[in-house]
């Protein structure tokens, strides 16, 4: 078997992660043979790819000990690291491997620590550890041949060749919403905790007895007790909440089939306060009208694009459903302004083919 172009280090994101997923699949399109190095279910892995076995185990010390050896393990030419703590072994395996490092950086990390909470215990020991490893993070990718970061806003902002490679909706994976299912439906996939909205939506579900959820994503562990408990106390609107758990990406979106809305009701969080989530390009391009909370970026997409409605909490969420329900003409032509916008302004390969280009031309210096 032909040694991979390209090795892919993923010591914390699953097989089933969505941009792991868009990067590989553009990578494999362009002609690249790409192994990944990743926790999680092989089944769940972007087709095509060859899969390099990993420890599988949770938490932390493991994602350390990831990040610590799978980067000697690489057998592609290039090196492409997507996970912060592994950003200095990557590079130091490049080195000594004599490979070619590039890096990817899925958000402000230092940022995003400040609204988890295991970062405050412990008189903010955890944190303190995670910035260090967030700092680390940056000043490495800094010196990628190639670092591609998910949005305008996202460090490093000096790098040798910095390419902005948002999120933006890979057609492979996705599945187009249809005709509107006889119950209204609505949709969340992404990571499910309380700062992206999750307690939001179910309340939602608790004052919008007319409407189903699905909730697609991995369930924090500091909100799986709340959740239990909830579903205790609220015991019709759990019954019209289905929790799919983490899925890979293409099965993920076959449950968009036939569901009205998409939600994103992510909190303003210092994290979230200046992005735009991938969900909201993806739920345009399949033809879901989206709710989201009043967040700068979000408002400015969802009004220039008539694609949704803004909601600043669980009562207008409702009344906003409540309104679709029973005028569905409504939510049909909001539906059809969403895909409108998503095929005139999202060009994925475009933004794909610009990471593409550069693993190329480094592959064939």
């Amino acid at each position: 078997m032909a040694a991979p172009d390209i090795s892919i280090i993923s010591s914390g994101a699953s097989l089933a992660d969505a941009r792991l997923h868009r990067i590989t699949n553009a990578l494999i399109r362009s002609g690249l043979k790409v192994e990944i190095l990743a926790p999680g279910n092989s089944a769940d892995a972007p087709r095509g790819a060859t899969i390099r076995n990993v420890n599988q185990g949770k938490g932390f010390q493991w994602r350390l000990h990831r990040a610590f050896y799978s980067p000697w393990m690489a057998s592609g030419r290039v090196i492409y690291c997507l996970a912060p703590e592994a950003q200095f072994t990557s590079w130091a395996a490049s080195k000594v491997r004599g490979r070619i490092y590039c890096a990817d950086i899925y958000e402000d990390y230092l940022t995003l620590l400040r609204d988890r909470r295991w970062a405050k215990k412990f008189f903010g020991i955890p944190g303190l550890f995670g910035s260090l490893i967030a700092k680390s993070g940056t000043f490495f990718t800094a010196r990628a041949a190639v670092t591609t970061v998910a949005d305008v806003q996202v460090p490093p902002f000096q790098a040798k060749n910095r390419i902005v490679l948002r999120n933006l909706p890979d057609a492979t994976h996705l599945t187009q919403s249809g005709s509107l299912s006889k119950t209204p439906r609505a949709i969340y996939i992404g990571d499910v905790r309380e700062s992206r909205g999750l307690h939001a939506m179910l309340q939602s579900a608790v004052l919008a007895p007319e409407w189903h959820f699905d909730i697609v994503g991995p369930i924090s562990d500091n909100d799986a007790a709340w959740i239990h408990l909830w579903s205790i106390s609220n015991e019709d609107a759990a019954s019209r909440v289905t929790f799919h758990g983490r899925l890979s990406p293409e099965k993920s979106w076959q449950l968009v089939a036939g569901a009205w809305v998409g939600l994103s009701l992510l909190e303003p969080t210092p994290a979230f306060i200046a992005a735009i989530p991938s969900k909201l390009y993806e739920y345009m391009s399949v033809g879901l009208a989206t709710i989201s909370t009043p967040l700068p970026r979000c408002a400015e997409l969802i009004t220039n694009s008539g694609a949704g409605e803004l909601a600043d909490g669980p009562d207008s969420v409702a009344r906003i459903l409540k309104q679709w329900a029973d005028h569905p003409a409504e939510i049909k032509a909001i539906r059809k302004r969403a895909l409108d916008w998503s095929s005139e302004n999202l060009d994925s390969d475009a933004e794909y083919g610009a990471m593409v280009t550069a693993i190329h031309s480094l592959i064939r210096a």
